[in-house]
């Protein structure tokens, strides 16, 4: 019997990628480029351009490293929400531009919920809470009677995206992420507003507070280093919460804030002493990637899923708008 191949095409946001995928969980190639900037943050038309005018040669490279041609592909999938409108337009105008072209059935799929079945695709987690962050998104879920259930999330801004407006007003670029983590390894703690109201998270106010210091005087890293293990603590504070919720005994970190290995760090300090196991997406994996837009796409299509060539995005879909058929 031959084996599924999908291609998946990722564009939500800041990255453009194609991969190929296979029934039976084999990645054939993972392509992928990322917009920046040198100063400011995502404009998402210039993130868009950067999507259309770099599409074909990421989706022909994915194809060449998998070693197949159109011919040999079954599901074209690319993420249709949500995200931001420019980005997702352009992803699903070249998905239905070559869905077309070579007659191949289509498959439009929510990317956070991508970014949550390819922590099973990635990892040995069976049946987790999920800890998804990444720009947009600060969620704790749990996947209880066919929906992916919120148990607690952001009541602002995402984890990433704070992280980023902190590294504008200090005068990092974008992304912030990684100049932030790597700045924190050489500072010391600077008390910063805690906000954790029940089960939700609230960051804007602590980044305000933050850059406020920076005019002040205060040094970057000292800020870097509190800003890290002051929302890391409110994060873990909520995960722990959802854990003896829900009973579970894994937690899986999942979303591009993932790669922080001090907030690992963290959240598995507190699965061991709640004799949880802790596991994390692979840094290669945990931002955004079309990979898990592909697996997602198999799992979908697999459950009987088709989109006509009419299909639109939809770019504030939530996790738990979702229908999980495929479980």
């Amino acid at each position: 019997m031959k084996e599924l191949l999908c291609l998946g095409i990722e564009g939500t946001a800041h990255t453009f990628g194609a991969a190929v995928v296979t029934g039976k969980k084999r990645i054939l190639s993972d392509v992928r480029d990322m917009y920046t900037t040198e100063s400011g943050g995502i404009i998402p038309s210039e993130a868009a351009r950067h999507h259309k005018e770099l599409s074909n040669e990421i989706i022909e490279n994915a194809l060449r490293e998998a070693n197949k041609e159109f011919n040999d592909i079954d599901i074209i999938s690319f993420s249709r929400s949500p995200g931001l409108a420019p980005c997702l337009l352009a992803t699903k105008d070249k998905a239905i531009e070559l869905a077309k072209k070579y007659n191949k059935d289509l498959v439009g799929v929510n990317h956070a919920v991508s970014h949550l079945t390819s922590g099973l695709l990635f990892t040995e987690a069976r049946n987790p809470v999920y800890i998804y962050v990444s720009g947009a998104n600060t969620q704790i879920i749990a996947l209880i009677d066919k929906r992916f259930r919120i148990l607690g999330e952001t009541l602002d801004v995402g984890l990433g995206n704070a992280l980023d407006k902190f590294g504008r007003g200090i005068g990092l670029g974008f992304p912030s992420g990684p100049k932030i983590e790597e700045l924190a390894k050489d500072g010391k703690y600077i008390e910063l507003p805690y906000t954790v109201k029940g089960m939700d998270l609230a960051f804007s106010g602590i980044v305000t507070e933050a850059v406020n210091k920076y005019k002040k005087g205060f040094k970057k890293e000292d800020l870097c280093f509190s800003i890290q293990e002051t929302l890391f603590a409110m994060l873990t504070e909520v995960v722990e919460r959802a854990l003896a919720f829900t009973e579970k005994k894994e937690a899986l970190l999942i979303g591009g804030v993932a790669a922080n290995k001090r907030l690992a760090e963290m959240l598995e300090i507190m699965c061991k002493e709640r004799k949880a196991k802790f596991y994390s997406v692979p840094i290669k994996y945990s931002g955004d990637n079309a990979i898990m837009i592909g697996w997602q796409g198999i799992l979908e299509y697999n459950a009987g899923k088709r989109d006509n060539l009419n299909v639109d995005i939809d770019d504030s879909e939530r996790t738990d708008e979702v229908e999980v058929i495929w479980h």
